[in-house]
This record gives structure tokens, sequence and C-alpha cells, in this order.
């Protein structure tokens, strides 16, 4: 992954809580000063973590570099098999963050497909850049599930998710995808915002009065750690 932070990375800030505190957080946005609203319905959010055989994306986030890099395929509504979505590199430099993206206009499951099959649906639709990815990093390791809530703020400057919901499915030596043994997580909700560098400073007025602690947090990783018992 290259070094330089491109210009359309935003800078990305997570906050945890407990799922209780739900609707005490959305309270809390649409009556923020910011005027926070929803620009999307709400919707399920899930991902299919892809690492090499000796899990390199895991081991670069645990050392806690600079610079990290996570691949996943993402697809959107209330199906937990793959469908048509999107091939992501998401990388990391920091607090910053930004994707490359590889469209998948086919769903890359159909019924009874193996991960193989899956891979190989994928590669079969995407561009050659995207087809290294996935051959470098061969190993289906996660599903994720959660619900995902939109805020935008009134000046579109700083954009709010909320996830709750979640859960996680373990696919290592899983020669087809599992959804039916999933792996007991906290109740834990995560607030994240994102903004653009050149934006800091509102987002930090908005942040300052927020009752929550910022962590780092990444679903990937508690995914992995959940799934080795750690």
């Amino acid at each position: 992954m290259t070094r330089i932070v491109p210009d359309n990375a935003r800078l990305e800030i997570k906050f945890n809580a407990h799922e209780l505190e739900a609707d005490k957080i959305k309270q809390w946005l649409k009556l923020h000063p910011a005027c926070f609203y929803t620009p999307y319905p709400d919707r399920w959010v899930n991902n299919v973590y892809f690492d090499t055989h000796h899990y390199h994306c895991y081991a670069e986030n645990l050392s806690g570099g600079s610079s990290r890099t996570k691949l996943r395929y993402r697809w959107y509504g209330q199906n937990p098999f793959p469908e048509k979505g999107i091939l992501e590199v998401k990388c990391k430099r920091n607090y910053f963050g930004w994707k490359l993206r590889f469209s998948a206009n086919k769903s890359p499951y159909e019924k009874e497909s193996s991960w193989r099959d899956v891979q190989r649906n994928l590669i079969d639709q995407l561009t050659p850049e995207a087809r290294i990815w996935i051959e470098s990093h061969p190993q289906p390791v996660i599903i994720n599930r959660y619900y995902r809530m939109y805020f935008v703020s009134r000046d579109e400057k700083v954009r709010a998710t909320i996830d709750i919901k979640q859960q996680m499915f373990d696919q290592r030596y899983k020669p087809f995808p599992n959804i039916h043994h999933s792996v007991n997580l906290p109740k834990t909700l995560v607030l994240e915002f994102k903004f653009d560098r050149n934006d800091r400073s509102i987002a930090s007025q908005i942040m300052q009065g927020l009752p929550l602690r910022v962590n780092r947090n990444s679903k990937y990783m508690i995914g992995v750690k959940s799934i080795h018992g750690y």
C-alpha cells in the first residue's frame, strides 16, 4: 500500500458504548446544534474479510503500524450470503482512512456455492488490480453483519454512523460460507465520525460534548480475536 495519504482520505474517529445507549446517542445527534439528519434508510451491512494464510492483515493491524490495510467484500441487505456488492481495500494511515473500491455487478454466490466458487466468480468479473488482491488474500476469515444508522450534519461536513446488532461467523477451514454458527460477541455499539481533514476543527467541536470515550475499534480485529478465543 502506498504510504502517501490521498487527497480524498478522511479522518475517522470511533467511539464505543453498549447497545442500550443507541436511542440516547441518536437523540444526542438529532438535538445537536450541528443539526444531524438521516440521509439514508437504516440497513444491514454484510462483509466477508479475506486475509493471507499467515494473517498478514491481522498482524499488520495488531502491531499498530501507521499504515494498515484490510480486504473485504461488502454487500447490503438482510441476506447473509454474498450478493452483488463491492470489493474494498480499506487503507488506514494513523487516523486517515480511504478505500480502493471494485464493483461486482453480479452476485458471486449461488445456492450451495463453495468459497472457491465465490472467489472465482469475483475474479471473473473484477479488474486485474482487484484480482491481484483476491489472489494474494485467498483465506476467507470471518463474515460479519451489523445494523447501521446514518447521519450527516446540516452543512454536510461531518458524517456519523451507528452500528448495532453485530454478528460474527467463523469462516476458517470452512469450504462453504458458514452463517449458522455465530461467535459470541458483547452487545457493543460503534459510533464513527468521518470528515475531511480541512474540517477537523468543526468535527472536534461537535464531538466535545459526546459522553463517550474514543476507542480504536476494528470489527475485523475483534472478530479474529473472538474466533481464536483471545
